[in-house]
């Protein structure tokens, strides 16, 4: 990569030529601790000393357990620091954390910080020079990839050989997939450049962030410290709309890549900028002299695109048409409020198949989300996840659905408020939901409305990544009978949370400290239960994608333990426990012929054993013949599917994400068949089916709730 000095590129600019700059890193000599930062460690501790669901003193044995977390956070893998290396930190800082944050001196985490970038760079080091003499693939090797429970390398030769066969294995991926020899070795010496360009990005705000979060998870997983930056993207994230352009960012090389248009925003009505553009510089209104950003980290280059509403913006793009060093045009925009529509609930309809044929209103909500502050100001259009869909079954009804299935997979919760509005649009009053705080006072949340905007038949959808407030609304809807569940059992995340800022608390009239997520309560279920560790369990299982020791609640090692409290006084709409075993049936004879299904216990039943092996061979033979086997896989289902495109990319190509380039066709592919939602739609069908033959088959009989059921 060519590098430049700014007054080279301003020429350049001029020229209307693009050229590669210097990336934008960090000097670690400089990093250090600020005095915003030392307010809001201060202030955090006091948060999770005296109001934390599960406070737990800042001692001695705090100290070690934030070291320990500090550590895991920045080298996971073990494959950079070295056991001397962690006992030098033991000795200098087990127990003098606690003291550092009391005494507003926080210069550990910076110093381990500089460490972990000079072992980072020594290993890339490394590994680049293994690329000049290549690799013996005849020989038979292991590379053993999870290195999670193996104790720290004793000794540099020994990372070195973990290396070693780490970059062989890289190597190996990408000659399978028939790059030559010169590719690879290019390809590969970027790919650990990167490593040292992307972690020198990183500033003290990054570090100080995942110091503090070292101290919040070690109470429990669900705590977490945000910095300013965070903030501003966990609030856009809630209201679904942020001021700016309206253009979806994303890597590419050492360019900022416009992934997509948002529609209607302050781009799209501008019209000049394409999917593919490259951003080479950014400036504000008044400014002369454009930014360089070549080679920035993307968040930068976001944060400076993104501004006040009806504020200017200069960006000088390089179409995607045109190659390094074409003519770039430069664009000025006026920002604007950039709705993210992408993010919200919507909805489509799915027509059954098979013995029963029904029209299935499908509505996938990603995330319980509201415009807190909107709602606030007394907006009355304000964005909430109830309000959209009440909106969408509205067009559901409208369509003459024969029923509904609300689709939660990969929902991994927010706002508890929106969980108890929604499950009101589902059942006429009574509680929602049961929280209890650290003194073990429980307070029921009741649905805030009277009345039921869909009285027809319903059903949920979940999924292991479902969490949180999905698992709240779920589980109020079984509870209440008013919904079959389908699906995986969910996370298993029952703790709530606060959003703490730390600006406001301090008094400050500028976001400096950042926010803290708290947890200050447990939810249970209205029939006592909680779904803390065990999740809401569906009524129709599919087959479990992914273990709960390996993702979900019980993959914490310090997650809250299960517990129960009395059930709430409500009264069930409806009792499934006589359509269950027909909806099982019928659903277990479909899927024992739904190659999709069949495809799915292969793939479980592969994942699981590649887990327990824990390592892959290093031998050319072997891993030919494996990926022979695969592709004669991929070849045979998409035979089976009817499909004439070439499966064959769906093969490992060696390469790591970013280094595939943006998939600008991707944005324009239809949908691929979700043959889980379709079976979804068909146990529904099912249901309407049974119902419209016996009415009287869901309907209540004798109440007997059974707490944790």
């Amino acid at each position: 990569m060519n590098k430049t000095s700014l007054l080279a590129f301003a020429i350049a600019l001029t020229l209307g030529s693009a050229v590669d700059a210097k990336p934008k890193t960090v000097d670690l000599a400089e990093l250090k601790f600020t005095t915003e930062q030392t307010e809001a460690a201060s202030w955090v501790a006091r948060f999770l000393t005296r109001l934390h669901y599960a406070s737990k003193p800042l001692d001695d044995a705090m100290s070690q357990e934030m070291l320990k977390r500090y550590i895991e956070a920045l080298d996971s893998e073990k494959v950079f620091f070295l056991a001397s290396d962690i006992q030098e930190f033991e000795v200098a800082y087990a127990k003098t954390l606690d003291d550092a944050i009391a005494r507003e001196q926080l210069d550990a985490p910076f110093v381990i910080y500089r460490r972990y970038v000079q072992r980072l760079n020594e290993r890339t080091d490394y590994a680049r020079g293994l690329l000049e003499k290549g690799f013996d693939f005849d020989v038979d090797e292991n590379y053993a990839y999870d290195r999670e429970g193996a104790p720290w390398a004793s000794s540099v030769a020994e990372l070195n050989e973990h290396w070693r066969l780490r970059v062989k294995n890289d190597w190996l991926r990408l000659k399978l997939a028939k790059r030559d020899g010169a590719k690879i070795a290019e390809t590969l010496d970027k790919r650990y450049a990167d490593f040292n360009v992307r972690v020198g990005q990183l500033d003290g705000e990054d570090i100080f962030q995942t110091f503090l979060n070292a101290y919040a998870m070690a109470i429990e997983p669900h705590t977490n410290y945000l910095g300013p930056r965070a903030s501003e993207n966990f609030a856009i994230s809630m209201r679904l709309s942020l001021e700016g352009i309206g253009a979806v960012l994303q890597r590419d090389g050492e360019y900022v890549v416009v992934r997509s248009v948002v529609e209607g925003g302050p781009a799209s009505r501008d019209g000049r900028i394409k999917p593919g553009d490259r951003i080479l510089a950014v400036g504000q209104a008044r400014d002369t002299q454009l930014t360089d950003v070549v080679g920035w980290r993307l968040e930068d280059v976001v944060e400076l695109i993104r501004g006040k509403k009806d504020t200017r913006v200069k960006l000088d793009v390089l179409p995607k048409e045109l190659s390094i060093g074409g003519q770039s045009q430069l664009v000025e925009l006026t920002r604007d409020k950039v709705k993210l529509e992408e993010q919200a609930a919507r909805q489509r309809v799915i027509e059954t198949d098979g013995a029963v044929k029904k029209r299935i209103g499908v509505i996938e909500l990603p995330a319980f989300y509201s415009d807190f502050a909107a709602q606030a100001r007394g907006e009355a259009d304000y964005r909430s996840s109830t309000r959209d869909v009440r909106k969408l079954l509205s067009e559901l009804q409208a369509e003459k659905v024969d029923g509904v299935l609300i689709d939660l997979r990969n929902n991994g919760g927010g706002s508890l408020e929106e969980a108890a509005d929604l499950t009101g649009l589902f059942i006429d009053e009574g509680p929602v939901v049961q929280i209890s705080d650290g003194r073990g006072r429980v307070a029921v949340k009741e649905d805030p409305n009277r009345g039921v905007v869909y009285t027809g038949p319903l059903a949920v959808m979940i999924n292991r990544a479902s969490a949180s407030a999905s698992e709240i609304f779920a589980g109020a809807i079984q509870d209440y009978g008013r919904g079959v569940i389908i699906g995986e059992t969910t996370f298993g995340k029952g703790t709530v949370q606060e959003l703490k800022d730390l600006d406001y608390m301090a008094n400050k009239d500028v976001p400096t400290l950042g926010q803290l997520k708290l947890t200050v309560a447990q939810f249970f279920r209205i029939d006592g239960g909680s779904t803390q560790h065990k999740g809401v369990i569906p009524d129709i299982k599919y087959p479990a994608t992914l273990e709960g020791v390996e993702y979900g609640e019980s993959s914490y090692d310090n997650a809250l333990p299960w517990t129960q409290i009395a059930a709430a006084d409500y009264l069930p709409v409806g009792d499934f426990s006589r359509m269950l075993p027909k909806l099982e049936a019928r659903h277990t004879a479909r899927i024992k012929s739904d190659q999709e299904f069949v495809f799915l216990a292969e793939d479980i039943a592969e994942a699981k054993a590649v887990r327990e092996r824990n390592q892959i061979s290093l031998n050319y033979a072997t891993r030919e013949a494996e990926r022979k086997a695969d592709e004669a896989k991929l070849q045979a289902r998409a035979k089976a599917r009817g499909e004439t495109e070439d499966q064959l990319a769906a093969l490992d190509d060696g390469l790591n994400a970013n280094e595939r380039g943006v998939d600008l066709e991707d944005e324009e592919k239809d949908e691929k068949p979700d043959p889980f939602l379709v079976e979804g739609a068909r146990i529904l069908a099912d249901a309407i089916a049974l119902l419209k033959a016996d009415p009287q088959i869901a309907a209540v009989r004798d109440v007997v709730r059974k707490p944790g059921s």
